[in-house]
């Protein structure tokens, strides 16, 4: 026996594409890619983008000044080996941001904030008249694209519930999208009082042009022919004596690295274990076979030749059944599961002719490294040193050791090239986030937030559900 493990693979940054025609317009940096070419929907999204807005009291002033922020150029302070210089919401998406009309602009009467302030359930009370102040908006729904809600820090007593899962944002969230209904949450302490108003700029103005139907980028060199599919868990109680129920999502996204739509729907067909849930080799079918067909809505019911699933736990033998069964002309199925919290950790050696024994190197582990475990595992770091950004070594967060994801393989075959490259190009498909990467594939990290989202959602509808209203 060894201690050896096997050599480390190493995958270059993926590429992002700007234009849908011109493939030249392409860079691994996607907010300096936006700046030199502007958004892959260029022309697409209606101009200008109409923002309504729901404040406190005498203070709508805060979001119309923040808006006009959004056309203005500033510097980063922070950041500044990543962050590119932000010149404007009007230069880099080629449109303009306004105010909608007058009865789209909704203030909150504060005489509630005193009663907060000695409520013991200040959550409850602040998302009672937060909702309370949305409703009258959706007779006004043609008239605006995305919603700003201002929350002050004075407010901060009712964004989180103590003692049970309630989150503002997501109870927001949750009512909004049930009526087809974007918005944006401006939190005073996160958005309007930041320092790095450069930062600001960059998240805000990117998750609005998206949130108003734009797509700012796309995978550059995929394979056309695949469907990457994640699938997520909500599981909830009907009541005190109920069994549970799941919220079983999923969300397809095609070669592009698109996924603007994705299908949710409630079962009672599962095995929950330790609060993970497993569906039955009915409901895995049914699940695929909805995702397949989202899938060639969206291609002209062309269906794919390979097909990628990702979920965060094991795939039983009943669930890869079912995928097998949903999915008999494919030529490739590869169920991968992919954990997040793994205890492997890495260091970086290098060895030269001045250290031929080795010494630790400056960075940490390069992201893209890629060691197997064997035939059906390997680690792969999503997060790490990235050396072809720029003139220098770029580290994202620049500090920690970072930790690698497992890689899980329940169906499927060959090497780990295709796995490894798809995970790390779908690492940065989150059109909600500046950073140059996620520590997850988006198949993941949206499944994470639609699965906290749907949870507070009391009813389903039957047709895909558009992801903008969740980001």
């Amino acid at each position: 026996m060894t201690s050896e493990i096997a050599p480390t693979i190493w995958y270059p940054e993926p590429e992002l594409v700007f234009h849908p025609e011109r493939t030249s317009e392409r860079d691994i940096h996607p907010l300096r890619g936006l700046k030199r070419f502007g958004p892959h929907s260029r022309g697409l999204v209606q101009s200008p983008i109409r923002v309504a807005t729901l404040a406190p009291k005498g203070e709508s002033e805060r979001l119309f000044a923040f808006m006009r922020e959004l056309s203005q150029s500033v510097r980063p302070v922070e950041r500044t080996d990543y962050l590119p210089d932000w010149p404007g919401f009007n230069t880099v998406f080629d449109m303009r941001v306004t105010a909608a009309a007058k009865k789209c602009r909704v203030e909150l009467d504060g005489s509630f904030e005193s009663e907060m302030a000695q409520s013991a359930m200040p959550h409850v009370l602040l998302a009672d008249q937060l909702v309370r102040a949305i409703q009258p908006l959706e007779a006004f729904r043609s008239e605006f694209d995305v919603l700003f809600i201002y929350l002050p820090q004075r407010w901060e007593r009712g964004f989180y519930g103590a003692g049970d899962d309630f989150d503002l944002h997501d109870h927001l969230k949750a009512y909004t999208a049930a009526r087809g209904m974007p918005i944006q949450i401006v939190r005073e302490d996160k958005a309007l009082a930041y320092r790095c108003r450069a930062s600001v700029m960059w998240r805000v103005g990117l998750a609005l042009y998206a949130k108003a139907g734009g797509v700012p980028w796309k995978l550059a060199d995929v394979d056309p022919e695949t469907a990457y599919i994640g699938i997520s868990y909500a599981v909830r109680s009907n009541g005190a004596d109920k069994p549970r129920f799941v919220t079983c999502c999923s969300q397809v996204f095609d070669a592009e690295g698109a996924g603007l739509e994705f299908i949710a729907y409630d079962t009672a067909d599962v095995q929950v274990q330790r609060d993970n849930p497993f569906l039955s080799q009915a409901e895995m079918f049914r699940v695929i076979t909805r995702s397949m067909t989202l899938y060639r809505h969206r291609h002209g019911g062309r269906s794919p030749r390979r097909v990628m699933v990702h979920k965060s736990t094991e795939f039983k033998d009943a669930e890869v059944l079912g995928c097998f069964e949903a999915l008999p002309l494919c030529e490739a199925v590869d169920l991968i599961q992919v954990i997040e919290d793994v205890g492997w950790r890495g260091a970086r050696w290098e060895r030269d002719q001045a250290n031929p024994g080795g010494k630790a190197a400056a960075f940490p582990v390069k992201r893209g490294s890629l060691i197997g475990l064997g035939e059906r595992e390997a680690l792969l770091w999503m997060h790490g040193a990235v050396e072809t950004l720029g003139p220098k070594t770029y580290f994202q967060g620049q500090r920690g050791t970072p930790r690698p994801i497992r890689l899980v393989r329940h169906a499927g075959h060959g090497t780990w090239d295709d796995s490894a490259r798809a995970a790390l190009a779908l690492s940065k498909m989150n059109w909600n986030n500046d950073g140059l990467y996620d520590p997850l594939p988006v198949t993941m990290s949206y499944a994470k937030v639609l699965a906290r989202v749907l949870k507070r959602m009391t009813n389903l509808g039957s047709t895909p559900y558009q992801f903008r209203f969740f980001m």
